[in-house]
């Protein structure tokens, strides 16, 4: 993704191999950063791997 610094559900399911509805659930609770365009969620790339980054993080302290 390479000048694309904003996502739709689709392609953040696509880039976490999740299924889209449960990209858009995880939107709809918080679980991942996100914003909304109209009804539409969008995500920041930069965001997501941040994201990422302390879910790993997280993970290794349990």
């Amino acid at each position: 993704m390479p000048n694309d610094d904003i996502m739709t559900t689709k392609e953040l399911a696509d880039y976490l191999r999740i299924a889209e509805k449960t990209a858009y659930r995880f939107a709809s609770e918080g679980k991942v950063p996100g914003f909304k365009v109209g009804s539409a969620w969008r995500f920041r790339k930069g965001e997501i791997d941040r994201w990422i980054a302390q879910q790993e993080q997280e993970g290794k302290q349990k």
